[in-house]
């Protein structure tokens, strides 16, 4: 398998996170591709449409896209049930703790575009708010669910690497807002599988308006 991969990117760390905690990663071939909506990379849009990473490519399932599809069939592949529990409330607990994370990459980089990205002029300081504001209710929400028990999940895996993303690039900070959720997350980044992925690089834009 090769897993066209961002060294920034919270979604492709995700990924990689997933494939140590199922003991898969040497089975991946990970080629870094910069990509960014202003930079377009031929070799990502050959493989993904929409040009972005992370995308698998299997021997049995074609290209995969996006992280949560990638993650359910490294989950398959080794053995269904190892970080997507099948059935019950583990399930939807792991997909609804996933979401929200999705959730917090997704208004990190939308803030990011309005504070650092997008050229000044063309910046939108009421949107920049919106998106602060989501990050700043979702920490509080999961200060109240913390800590999170029982096996590691892909939802405490999209969790980790969301916040540290956010930590990585300097977001509103969680940790004086949500002390408990700050020591969880200090104690899930010791395991090996986030030692061996740190974030690292700053993305390659192009021209822009």
């Amino acid at each position: 398998m090769t897993l066209l991969h961002q060294s920034h990117s919270p979604y492709a760390r995700k990924v990689l996170v997933c494939a140590h905690e199922l003991g898969l990663a040497e089975r991946i071939d990970v080629i870094h591709h910069e990509t960014s909506p202003t930079n377009r990379n031929d070799t990502v849009f050959a493989a993904n449409p929409l040009g972005k990473v992370p995308v698998l490519l299997t021997p049995d399932a074609g290209s995969l896209f996006d992280s949560v599809v990638i993650c359910d069939y490294l989950d398959q592949l080794a053995g269904a049930g190892a970080l997507i529990p099948r059935h019950g409330p583990a399930r939807y607990e792991a997909l609804r703790l996933q979401a929200l994370a999705q959730g917090l990459c997704d208004a990190g980089i939308a803030l990011r575009w309005e504070t650092v990205r997008r050229p000044e002029a063309l910046r939108y300081p009421p949107l920049a708010e919106g998106q602060a504001t989501k990050l700043l209710e979702a920490y509080d929400h999961l200060e109240m669910q913390t800590p999170f028990t029982g096996p590691v999940s892909v939802g405490q895996i999209a969790l980790a690497t969301a916040l540290d993303w956010l930590a990585f690039r300097g977001m509103p900070d969680f940790r004086a807002r949500a002390p408990r959720l700050a020591a969880w997350h200090d104690g899930f980044c010791r395991r090996p599988s986030m030692r061996a992925t740190p974030y690292d690089g700053e993305t390659q834009d192009g021209a822009q308006p």
